[in-house]
């Protein structure tokens, strides 16, 4: 995870001339240059998708956190969604948890509130979630929704089957901005996973054109131990399957 430091904020002007209803509050952070270069492109107003992709703790979701809560900062007229398939690793599936949709999936949103702890301060984290600003929900509950005026973080996108990912980016609508956030290493669905097809499919001069980009984070990029880096290079040098 990225360290604490007095660098500068990361954005740049925006071009909407909204007065913002809301202004959080940052805490400081020293980036990678490619984490700057996302940011640098998901603040871009061309931008609609990004597919930004790397192994664990290359700080993927802390920069699409990072970046849907500074552009808020500068458009209050977004709203922010978090989402995720319910595949998981545990024995459990979501249909098993006790409780309603929302209580279940509870434990799913952890990886969000802790960012949101960590990129702004406490008053501002309990603006964001007491406001209704942020909202979460799981894929498989979205068929035949339409965003408009949102950022979309869609998490442990390794995890989306092929029809989940294509159910997910066919929702967007104007001024919406999507980061999907996936680790190509990973994936609990046994070979099913719809990341790298549809990654690839985009990582094109003509995708960027459209303000679709693939962007990729490396071990270079992992900031949460030395140790995660050494078991990155080592697990790099699996046979493919």
């Amino acid at each position: 995870m990225p360290k604490k430091k007095n660098v500068t904020k990361g954005t740049e002007k925006s071009e909407l001339d909204i007065k913002p209803k809301y202004k959080l509050t940052f805490n400081k952070f020293d980036l990678t240059e490619k984490q700057k270069g996302f940011l640098e492109t998901a603040f871009n107003q061309d931008t609609k998708m990004v597919f930004l992709l790397g192994p664990a703790g290359s700080s993927k979701t802390f920069c699409a956190v990072y970046a849907a809560l500074h552009l808020f900062n500068m458009n209050n007229e977004f709203d922010i969604v978090y989402a995720r398939t319910i595949a998981e690793s545990a024995e459990k599936g979501l249909g098993s948890l006790p409780g309603v949709v929302e209580e279940k999936f509870d434990p799913f949103i952890a990886p969000l509130l802790d960012k949101l702890e960590e990129i702004v301060s406490s008053t501002s984290a309990k603006m964001l979630k007491d406001g209704g600003i942020i909202s979460c929900a799981p894929v498989n509950y979205m068929r035949g929704a339409s965003w408009k005026n949102k950022i979309v973080i869609n998490d442990e996108s390794q995890n989306f089957s092929r029809k989940e990912l294509i159910t997910l980016i066919t929702r967007i609508g104007e001024n919406t901005k999507y980061f999907i956030c996936g680790d190509l290493m990973q994936s609990d669905i046994n070979g099913r996973s719809g990341l790298k097809l549809i990654s690839d499919l985009f990582d094109n001069d003509e995708s960027i054109s459209k303000g679709i980009h693939v962007l990729r984070f490396g071990k270079e990029d992992i900031m949460r131990s030395e140790i995660l880096k050494f078991i990155i290079e080592k697990l790099e040098k699996l046979p493919k399957k």
